[in-house]
């Protein structure tokens, strides 16, 4: 009888790929996910006979070995197997053989060699099947990534476009992203991107064989995505000059961003802010499985010394001194997985953040974070969650700084960190309020029983010191010891009451181009008399909080009789904001209160200037490969001519590559409308998102979800 040989072998692409949940990447490619079966047909030269040994080899990475989980040795049985690697005989007819191959539920994910050998008659013979790529499998129960319900598989895995919240607690907007993980070449570039990081570069072989856990991959894609230390993928820039790049605000969706890194060689795209980076991010981790949504926190603290505050300084004259920095809004992402570091206690949503704050041990990176050690005050858990506690409930401090020997603390916010903490939605376009999974209500018992638990963790740790800006406060002057007597005895302070309270309302909301009208409402809330000194500031900020450019400074003196409540009209005249005003469109109004007494009171509020919104309505059926027209009404909101305007429109499914379409002289204040043919390549809900952009104003956006038909 002759040697048993392979003649031909099929790895039931299509079907396998479908099974998975992978027919959607565009890769040309057989995709997989870990844990699951998939089934092969092998024609060999005769039937396979007792004495026959038929013996399968998948490696990935450099150096594949047995003991690093890079290399399995698996041989074709006649019977299911608990193996890890396993591949049994379903069926054979002759010489036709239909085989079941399975993979571990924790194997390495990445590209695979896949090869068979054949040990017949004393004879061997080896023949190269095709290769495959692993990725995570939300869908096994046994994966880290395991993921119960189908809508948030579908919404976090699969779903390959989303909304991202931006603006303030008060005025919260909207954008669509384009994730496009699905999109040509996009896998394939992710997995490149680990083999740029660091932890490859130093040890390879280390590298690959922790690419089993979600946790280390999603580390890894954390320091990634930024371009400190790596050849990450975005260079992050925060003020208003972008020379030699791309306005962080123009960018709609990855697939531009990642591609554009590819094509360059691997230098960073240049530019990126914090919904750049996760927006980034989550594109390549759904791309990988693991499970993945983008995340904003409004009023995030960043706080730069680690004690669990942000300190707000700001001059005798109202203007923000600050180093800690309160961010009007700051977007990352949660992954879900399981840490077996930690324990079942913290499985479930992992903060990760790529926008480039503070060094990781050595790194800029963030997280894994449980978000329930967050919630429980656990800070001193790995990774960075000391950090992630501060963005979402520090307590805020207001200093007034004299000079720089002299700060005087003059109020305590334990409630104005972490507000409105927001994700889409589940299966639909609606804002999803997770706050309450970060920190119990806030003025609760709970919220500052979990606070102070934090701070003495920090204490524990010693990793911290409570540290007064400037070298001498007026209110409390203490020496510290290194890495002793962290938390300061007054951290559970209640905030001081005052007796003259204040607050800004606006009378409207300010459209672009119009004037900024306020009311500065300031309560006597005892019998006696005040007079109030006010100094009034203003500037437009980033939406970091930063200061950008001064609008004006004022003072005034206020009467207050018993219990008396007054109004003190401001109004900012367009006029004097408008050159200064950033791409983020935020003003910050400040009002420094001084009593005889000398008690001080600041009272803030950032106001956001409203954009034009744009209108996108689909003319007829959008069906795949035909060509449908879309009308797009907007209005230049400038009372000046605009001639550099430019409308671009990007979606998966909907539009291969970004079109662009210059616009024709608008005139000040004036609604047009154009339309604009697409030819849709992919059916079920895609979504179109257009921005409308000029150097003269902050860039305009909307986006629509649109339904395409398979066929008529």
């Amino acid at each position: 009888m002759a040697v048993l040989k392979l003649k031909k072998f099929n790895m039931e692409m299509s079907s396998n790929m479908s099974d998975h949940w992978t027919e959607y990447y565009n890769n040309g490619t057989l995709i997989l996910r870990r844990g699951y079966p998939i089934r092969i047909t092998l024609n060999f030269n005769r039937p396979i006979q007792k004495g026959d040994k038929v013996q399968f080899i998948a490696t990935t990475g450099p150096s594949p070995e047995e003991s690093d989980k890079t290399m399995a040795i698996f041989s074709l049985s006649d019977s299911e197997s608990d193996y890890p690697w396993s591949a049994f005989l379903e069926s054979s007819s002759s010489a036709d053989v239909n085989v079941v191959i399975t993979s571990p539920a924790d194997a390495v994910i990445g590209y695979y060699n896949f090869n068979m050998h054949i040990l017949s008659k004393r004879k061997s013979s080896h023949f190269k099947l095709h290769n495959f790529i692993l990725l995570f499998n939300p869908w096994c129960e046994d994966d880290l990534v395991y993921m119960e319900d189908e809508n948030e598989r579908q919404e976090y895995v699969l779903n390959d476009s989303g909304i991202i919240y931006y603006g303030l607690e008060d005025y919260i907007d909207q954008q669509g992203w384009n994730f496009g993980q699905f999109e040509e070449n996009i896998l394939d570039i992710c997995l490149t991107m680990l083999d740029k990081s660091l932890n490859y570069q130093e040890d390879p072989v280390l590298d690959c064989s922790k690419r089993n856990d979600p946790a280390y991959v999603g580390r890894v894609v954390s320091a990634m995505i930024n371009s400190f230390e790596d050849e990450g993928v975005v260079e992050g820039q925060w003020t208003g000059n972008f020379l030699g790049g791309v306005d962080p605000k123009t960018w709609s969706g990855s697939v531009e961003i990642l591609t554009k890194w590819q094509r360059s060689r691997y230098k960073p795209v240049k530019y990126g802010q914090c919904w750049v980076f996760a927006g980034v991010m989550c594109t390549v981790l759904r791309c990988l499985g693991i499970p993945t949504r983008v995340v904003t926190n409004f009023a995030s603290a960043h706080d730069k010394n680690g004690n669990l505050m942000v300190d707000n300084i700001y001059t005798t004259s109202g203007r923000n001194k600050s180093k800690d920095t309160l961010w009007n809004y700051h977007v990352w992402n949660e992954s879900w997985f399981k840490r077996n570091d930690l324990g079942s206690e913290y499985e479930g949503w992992q903060v990760l953040d790529a926008t480039p704050q503070e060094l990781s041990k050595g790194v800029h990176r963030c997280g894994p974070t449980s978000v329930h050690a967050i919630k429980e005050g656990d800070v001193h858990l790995d990774y960075d969650a000391a950090f992630v506690f501060s963005e979402v409930n520090a307590d805020r401090v207001t200093w007034i700084y004299y000079d720089k020997d002299i700060q005087e603390k003059v109020y305590s916010n334990t409630s104005f960190v972490g507000k409105h903490i927001s994700t889409k939605s589940v299966d639909s376009d609606e804002r999803a309020d997770i706050t309450e999974s970060y920190k119990y209500p806030e003025g609760s018992e709970e919220e500052r029983q979990v606070y102070l638990k934090a701070r003495n963790k920090l204490k524990e740790m010693g990793d911290t010191n409570e540290k007064v800006p400037g070298k001498r406060g007026v209110e409390k002057k203490r020496k510290r010891k290194r890495n002793h007597d962290a938390i300061s005895p007054d951290a559970d302070e209640k905030p001081a009451k005052l007796d003259v309270t204040g607050k800004f309302k606006l009378v409207e909301s300010p459209k672009f181009g119009d004037d900024i009208n306020l009311k500065l409402l300031l309560k006597n809330s005892v019998t006696k008399r005040h007079s109030v000194k006010v100094k009034l500031s203003s500037s437009t900020i980033e939406y970091t909080g930063i200061p950008f450019a001064e609008v004006f400074t004022d003072e005034i003196s206020v009467t207050l009789d018993s219990m008396e409540e007054k109004e003190i009209p401001l109004s900012i005249a367009a006029d004097d904001f408008m050159e200064g005003l950033t791409k983020d469109a935020l003003i910050e109004v400040a009002a420094l209160c001084e009593l005889k007494s000398k008690k001080k009171m600041l009272v803030r509020k950032v106001v956001s200037v409203e954009k034009p919104p744009l209108h996108i309505k689909p003319v007829g059926i959008p069906v795949v490969d035909k060509p449908f027209e879309l009308e797009i009404v907007f209005t230049n909101p400038l009372s000046e001519t605009v001639t550099d305007g430019v409308m671009v429109l990007g979606g998966s499914g909907l539009i291969k590559k970004q079109l662009k379409k210059k616009l024709r002289k608008l005139e000040p204040n004036v609604m047009s409308a154009i339309l604009v043919e697409i030819i849709p390549y992919r059916s079920g809900t895609k979504q179109l998102v257009v921005d409308f952009t000029s150097k003269k104003f902050p860039t305009i956006k909307g986006f629509l979800n649109i339904e395409v038909l398979d066929t008529m």
